[in-house]
């Protein structure tokens, strides 16, 4: 079990607690976790500070980052997971010829973007899905460019904390949202930035309501606390989610 709690915005204690009563209440159970502790703790991400930065100092050694100036809309949303409907733009590289990386002892201050191959293909099964395929570079026609690894404000991005914590926690397998398919092709090249080993990826077809739209936690989204309230029970719930 892990806090994802780096987003300033988003993350508050009580948001924390009851994100593990409601899923004790639903019989999910887990053998490691900020609640109960295990051998790769700290299993909060806003406690995870040092992990972070020696990433990215190992990033600006081999020059797979670079400072970047540019205003953008999307940066309040790069410490959470993407989804489909604000996944990152396309960058255009504006900043990518920045020389001034070695004037760099933090990553404060600053965006931060991983520099993509251009025009490379980025390949993998996924255990679910099937051969998945993504061209990165600089262009509208890309499906990815370069992507936030850490935001001014001096808070690691997702793509680049969830890459360091699942090779720190020995992370084989990683199960999640077909939404995020475009965010396992980036986090492939920061572990081979990183030389972590890739894990295994399975990911799962979303969870809609009667509208089609996604079932989203940022929406309240028949929460599980929700559905508590209203009386479901956690059998009730396990049997609307498809749980065997």
């Amino acid at each position: 079990m892990r806090n994802e709690d780096l987003d300033p915005q988003r993350s508050r204690p009580e948001f924390a607690r009851a994100m593990i009563e409601d899923l004790r209440w639903l019989g999910i159970d887990w053998s490691e976790g900020p609640d109960c502790g295990g051998a790769y703790g700290s299993y909060s991400q806003s406690e995870r500070r040092e992990h972070y930065l020696e990433a990215w100092h190992r990033l600006c050694a081999g020059g797979f980052i670079y400072p970047c100036t540019c205003s953008r809309k999307d940066l309040a949303l790069s410490a959470s997971a993407p989804n489909e409907s604000d996944d990152e733009p396309v960058y255009p590289g504006s900043c990518r010829e920045r020389k001034d990386i070695a004037d760099f002892t933090e990553p404060a201050g600053v965006n931060w973007r991983f520099r993509v191959p251009d025009d490379q293909m980025v390949e993998f099964t996924d255990l679910n899905l099937g051969q998945q395929r993504y061209v990165a570079g600089i262009g509208q026609d890309k499906d990815f460019g370069d992507f936030l690894v850490w935001r001014r404000d001096d808070v690691p991005a997702y793509q680049l904390a969830v890459v360091v914590d699942d090779a720190a926690m020995g992370i084989t397998e990683i199960v999640r949202g077909a939404d995020l398919l475009k965010s396992t092709a980036r986090q492939l090249l920061l572990l081979r930035a990183l030389r972590y080993k890739a894990p295994d990826y399975f990911h799962c077809v979303l969870v809609r309501d009667s509208s089609g739209a996604k079932l989203a936690k940022r929406h309240d989204a028949l929460s599980i606390r929700h559905l508590r309230e209203g009386g479901v029970s956690a059998k009730e719930v396990l049997k609307m989610a498809g749980w065997p």
